[in-house]
């Protein structure tokens, strides 16, 4: 027995020793295959993340801003070029698709993560009934919601520009108000001028209801010929949609954040 404990005892310090010799020859290395494997996890998820939100912005024009962690994640979503109804656009046109706007706003309703919305906005209009459809849906979200107009929201634009709970233009931004416009063959029948009537007030009657201005200002407007050499209606540029009702306040993107940030907080408090 005394003989087996010297002969463990000697393969014991032999082991210490070689260990010791090569640390101080800096040979000795430790397994950190787990530690490296967790961190290159953590780092491929990231990747895969910053990807994900990568190809969003290319396709949709969507992000979601969660770095400001005092009040909460803020969906951007970008409205621009045309608005695409149930006809498509040419591929050389650039587009927002009511069919991937409409889901989203569903799903960022449904969302608790995500307390504001912020919308960028910079379209000629578009579609009439794609348009209101994402104006209703917008106005009707109980997430705060604060829209900024920058370059122009022109035609089916300004129901989407004033669809939020509060709204900001860019000072050289503009808004053009005009009569209803119809493509392709018209019947010349006092029907098809009654239908024009009936889009043009609920375009009217949704902006009224949800902007500062009355109904009979806006009808004024869209038939002005003083302003268009080729057309009828006005267009205004920044500070002229605020004092005309349409736009709470002239602003850019700091401010549209805080005020949202401030929506948001308002929110919570109620909740």
């Amino acid at each position: 027995m005394r003989m087996d404990s010297k002969k463990t005892d000697v393969r014991d310090n032999a082991v210490v020793n070689e260990i010791l010799n090569k640390i101080i020859s800096g040979d000795y290395t430790t397994d950190n295959s787990n530690t490296d494997n967790n961190s290159e996890s953590k780092n491929d998820s990231k990747n895969i993340q910053s990807e994900k939100s990568d190809q969003r912005i290319e396709e949709f024009g969507q992000v979601t801003l969660d770095k400001n962690k005092a009040h909460g994640k803020i969906y951007l979503m970008t409205i621009i070029g045309e608005i695409e109804g149930h006809d498509v656009l040419p591929a050389s046109s650039k587009s927002t698709k009511y069919e991937h706007v409409l889901p989203r706003l569903a799903a960022i309703e449904d969302d608790e993560d995500i307390k504001g919305v912020l919308f960028i906005m910079n379209t000629v209009g578009g579609d009439v009934s794609a348009g209101l459809a994402v104006a209703e849906m917008i106005a009707s979200m109980k997430t705060p919601t604060v829209s900024l107009v920058l370059g122009d929201s022109h035609s089916i634009g300004v129901p989407l520009a004033v669809s939020t709970d509060y709204s900001f233009i860019a000072p050289t931004a503009t808004m053009i108000i005009h009569p209803v416009r119809m493509n392709g063959m018209i019947i010349g029948a006092p029907q098809t001028f009654d239908y024009f009537k009936l889009i043009q007030d609920r375009i009217v009657t949704f902006i009224s209801s949800h902007a500062d201005i009355e109904k009979e200002m806006l009808e004024k407007m869209m038939i002005n010929t003083g302003i268009l050499t080729k057309d009828l209606g006005t267009i205004l540029v920044g500070e002229q949609a605020v004092l005309q009702g349409l736009i709470n306040e002239v602003g850019g993107i700091r401010q549209a954040l805080d005020k949202l940030n401030e929506l948001m907080e308002k929110n919570n408090d109620i909740k």
